[in-house]
């Protein structure tokens, strides 16, 4: 499966995103290396894998990390994307 250039732009319109001509190749670019390596990773024999809820030790994966809302693991913002916005309350 490939992106083509009216991909793009149809997808573009759907979310109403404003998109530049020039800008098309490069998306189409992007996103076919994105689904090439997908494709990579579907390749990969998972055979004999299991889900993890618990680590060799016994810890539960809860317990590496410090707070949790609606089944996510809440961490820390980095300083470098401070004036992004600010992070989550620390008692949340």
């Amino acid at each position: 499966m490939s992106v083509t250039p009216d991909d793009v732009l149809h997808v573009a319109r759907l979310a109403r995103v404003g998109l530049s001509e020039a800008r098309i190749p490069s998306l189409v670019r992007e996103l076919n290396g994105i689904l090439a390596h997908m494709d990579v990773l579907q390749q990969v024999d998972i055979g004999g894998v299991t889900d993890r809820a618990v680590d060799e030790v016994g810890r539960p994966r809860e317990a590496f990390a410090p707070a949790s809302r609606d089944g996510f693991f809440l961490v820390p913002r980095l300083s470098t994307h401070g004036a992004l916005g600010a992070s989550a309350p620390e008692d949340a």
